[in-house]
């Protein structure tokens, strides 16, 4: 039984892969003819079934672009950047639909260690820094194995010193995959959605107006309460807004 399950979904995976591949090819051909509101539902029909790709996201956001949509523009050109950061076309696109903005925030340079230190976690992913320290540790072992049994005092010499530089070594990197960790797990963006939202000092609709945002920007979610989140602009500023005036971006 369990065997006829797995067939079952295999061909079920399979038929809505080639269902998803014919609607994505329809959907181009009709953005390429310029209708831009019947390709992006066939866009939808597809994000609806589950899946989730940078192309997909990317001519999501183009035929947003193209249909003076500012926030779902920028929101799926962002989360087509989170799969594939490096991508030329992305980056020049959002670049331009980032221009739709009104609100003019500057960004805050990080310099000193702080900035050096961010440059080189950010050099790999988590696992790639646990997996460089784990290889060190064996490493490290091996090369303290071959000091404990060699009798040769220049050799004894020159893998205490190597195991020694191993281990330091694998303990940076340590440090540097739970800081990569850590940069992911506080890293929580979000679009405002709202044409014009209020921001609150508190959470709540009582408290003073800290400032005001307009949709397309790109905000910090630092904390939630209820039904606010606490926010954070590239500049420094922080305020409350509702659950309901923005996008979580890492929702796939």
């Amino acid at each position: 039984m369990k065997k006829i399950g797995y067939i079952l979904i295999f061909l079920l995976s399979t038929l809505t892969f080639a269902q998803n591949n014919q609607l994505f090819d329809d959907a181009n051909g009709l953005y390429n003819d310029a209708n831009y509101t019947e390709a992006l539902e066939k866009y939808k029909t597809i994000f609806d079934s589950g899946e989730h790709s940078a192309e997909l996201y990317f001519n999501m956001a183009n035929a947003h672009y193209k249909l003076n949509h500012i926030a779902p523009s920028i929101y799926y050109y962002e989360k087509a950047l989170l799969l594939k950061p490096h991508d030329k076309d992305i980056q020049n696109n959002i670049a331009f639909a980032r221009n739709m903005t009104v609100d003019a925030i500057d960004s805050v340079p990080e310099v000193g260690i702080s900035k050096l230190i961010k440059n080189v976690t950010n050099m790999m992913s988590f696992d790639a820094w646990a997996k460089t320290s784990v290889i060190l540790v064996l490493f490290f072992v091996m090369l303290f194995i071959v000091y404990y049994f060699t009798n040769s005092t220049s050799k004894k010499r020159f893998t205490f010193l190597t195991s020694n530089v191993s281990l330091l070594l694998a303990i940076v990197s340590l440090v540097f995959a739970f800081h990569k960790f850590k940069l992911v797990k506080n890293n929580q963006p979000a679009i405002v959605f709202a044409q014009e939202t209020k921001i609150k000092s508190e959470p709540n609709l009582r408290s003073a107006e800290a400032f005001v945002l307009h949709e397309g920007t790109k905000v910090q979610v630092l904390d939630t309460i209820s039904n606010w989140k606490k926010i954070k602009l590239s500049d420094g500023k922080t305020g409350w807004i509702t659950d309901d005036d923005i996008k979580m971006l890492k929702t796939f």
